[in-house]
């Protein structure tokens, strides 16, 4: 931990000090932290994750070793003790866990339902479906991000080839690239492609192309970043094949937004990786409308599930735009 604290502060250009004067902490107490002679409280960890960038889970696990070891490291059962507290802290994970979907299964039976009355449709109502959503999909996304282009406008540039005149070029190629980002997201789908560091890179890319060629398909250049993404592709391999896809797409998208990887760009990226697991499950788009008041609940519901470690809060909001789009891809075949 001394060494994690270091390095991000040296990267983040601060002298203990500075530190020290931010934070309220003494001075001595920093240099005391970073040589390992004295652990910070648990308030002070907080702080200390804010202020030099530190991923919060990265840090209160090096924090709870060291509070571990500190405690029985000398003592003879140690590690049959260790392994004792890991069997009841697992048995205490699923009991939680299982509270947790128990909460979340009604909606998803309910999406199941949807989902399963839209796949007996024929093919030709399958494309309606699919063309009408990518559309309204496209056009939120834009739309949530600042662009002025209009629903009949976005259509004129995706499905005609049509240039607005009065629109900025570069809010019509932000329309272009996301379509054409898509497109590359279906033909991994089709080729069974898993979601990978590699296409993750390749996405981002496509959306900057000719916006922000210098930072496109680029991480942010720093040591944490590398690190934090490595975490999130490692959970990704883990939990794809345990975790219910709706949830695994939401929980993935909270991770994204929390790293942060990208110097611009990341809401979008978080969308699309949601967007490219429900897909890849035969899932609807799920976006957020593009007025006001749904932009606030959308930051809201993303801010209170990051501030409060609660997945389950952000899960139950895709949950229920998933089922919002369902029905109305539905009411497009019935009409």
């Amino acid at each position: 931990m001394k060494t994690l604290l270091k390095n991000a502060r040296e990267q983040k250009g601060l002298k203990t000090r500075e530190v020290a004067q931010i934070l309220s902490i003494d001075q001595a107490l920093i240099s005391k932290f970073e040589s390992g002679t004295r652990r910070p409280t648990k308030e002070q960890v907080s702080k200390l994750s804010q202020l030099l960038e530190i991923d919060y889970e990265t840090i209160m696990v090096a924090w709870l070793k060291e509070k571990i070891l500190y405690e029985i490291e000398n003592e003879e059962f140690a590690l049959k003790a260790l392994l004792l507290a890991e069997q009841e802290i697992q048995n205490n994970r699923k009991e939680i866990n299982s509270v947790i979907l128990s909460s979340l299964q009604v909606s998803l039976d309910e999406i199941e339902i949807l989902k399963n009355q839209i796949q007996s449709f024929n093919p030709f109502e399958t494309r309606q479906i699919s063309r009408a959503l990518e559309l309204d999909f496209i056009f939120k996304s834009i739309r949530f991000n600042g662009n002025s282009l209009t629903l009949e406008e976005t259509k004129s540039i995706i499905n005609e080839g049509l240039t607005i005149a009065g629109k900025s070029m570069q809010e019509q190629l932000e329309a272009i690239n996301l379509q054409e980002t898509i497109s590359y997201i279906k033909a991994l789908i089709q080729k069974k492609t898993p979601l990978n560091e590699k296409e993750f890179l390749a996405i981002h890319s496509l959306l900057f192309k000719g916006i922000k060629p210098e930072n496109s398909g680029k991480y942010k250049n720093d040591a944490i970043t590398a690190r934090e993404i490595n975490l999130l592709f490692n959970w990704l391999d883990t939990h794809k094949n345990t975790l219910h896809p709706l949830v695994l797409a939401a929980e993935t998208h909270l991770k994204i937004t929390s790293i942060s990887p990208f110097e611009h760009g990341n809401l979008q990226m978080a969308s699309l990786t949601l967007n490219w697991i429900l897909l890849q499950h035969h899932y609807v788009y799920a976006g957020t409308d593009s007025n006001e008041e749904s932009i606030a609940e959308y930051v809201s519901v993303l801010e209170h599930s990051q501030q409060t470690k609660d997945t389950s809060i952000f899960t139950n909001y895709i949950l229920r735009i998933e089922k919002e789009n369902l029905v109305r891809a539905i009411e497009l075949v019935s009409k």
